[in-house]
């Protein structure tokens, strides 16, 4: 059996359909290995012509995704390793922008932060009743804005702004189902899990030119992230070298 000590992304490609699948046994937060090892999936896996429909998912049955790791936070020593943490996030929402063809999220407990900026990118999203989301990244003293342009992109600048300001408030799956994040919601991971292989096995039986050219069409307008994403990432890695934000990642990290 592998190491998971320190976390984990796999994928696989079966009857038309990529999994990627990753851990971290941190309520699956996302420290830089984990976010370069995604990217680096999401672009394979959308070069693969044996895949016509990427799956995106988390193991175990807690947290979909804790958002980014504390411990690389307070580790962070200068504005430099402050841009390169954050442009992890940039890279894994621009391969699931750039991949040509759909990406269905798999959100099947609580998003915090990045976690919400992954079920934002994700072209179609199902998820329990249990994935409550929160930007808490204001709460810490930086903000979402490296997940912004995904969350907004989502769900509209209202309410994006809610979640950014209230940054220590859930909102609940249902909410995010009203407002657009996830398609659909339901009691159990079988029901969910029933409803993504049912739409991933028709999109994989799907003309994937077709596909390809219906993803470019959604994603339209967002041919700047590039830089846009690359300046987000500069802002968050100055902004988590302050006082009050390590100030802030240790008192959120004595609590646990």
């Amino acid at each position: 059996m592998p190491d998971t000590t320190n976390g984990y992304v796999r994928h696989e490609i079966e009857h038309g359909v990529a999994t990627i699948e990753f851990y971290h046994p941190a309520s699956n937060s996302l420290p830089a290995i984990i976010l370069s090892q995604l990217a680096e999936a999401v672009q394979t896996v959308g070069q693969d012509e044996r895949a016509k429909v990427i799956v995106l998912r988390s193991a175990g049955s807690g947290a979909f995704c804790a958002g980014a790791s504390f411990d690389e936070l307070i580790a962070i020593s200068n504005e430099s390793e402050g841009k390169k943490f954050f442009l992890g996030f940039a890279h894994v929402i621009n391969a699931i922008r750039k991949a040509n063809k759909f990406v269905i999220g798999r959100i099947h407990g609580k998003a915090v932060g990045g976690g919400v900026g992954l079920a934002s990118a994700c072209d179609y999203t199902f998820a329990t009743d249990s994935a409550a989301i929160k930007l808490s990244e204001l709460a810490v003293g930086i903000g979402p804005f490296v997940v912004g342009p995904a969350v907004e992109r989502k769900l509209g600048t209202s309410c994006f702004s809610q979640l950014a300001i209230d940054a220590t408030g859930w909102r609940s799956a249902e909410w995010a189902k009203n407002h657009g994040l996830y398609a659909d919601i339901y009691k159990s991971e079988s029901e969910l899990d029933d409803a993504i292989h049912q739409l991933a096995s028709k999109l994989a039986n799907s003309n994937p030119e077709a596909m390809a050219l219906l993803k470019g069409v959604f994603w339209q307008g967002t041919e700047a992230w590039d830089t846009l994403l690359d300046e987000r990432a500069g802002m968050s890695g100055k902004l988590v070298l302050s006082a009050f934000t390590r100030n802030a990642i240790e008192s959120f990290k004595s609590k646990k």
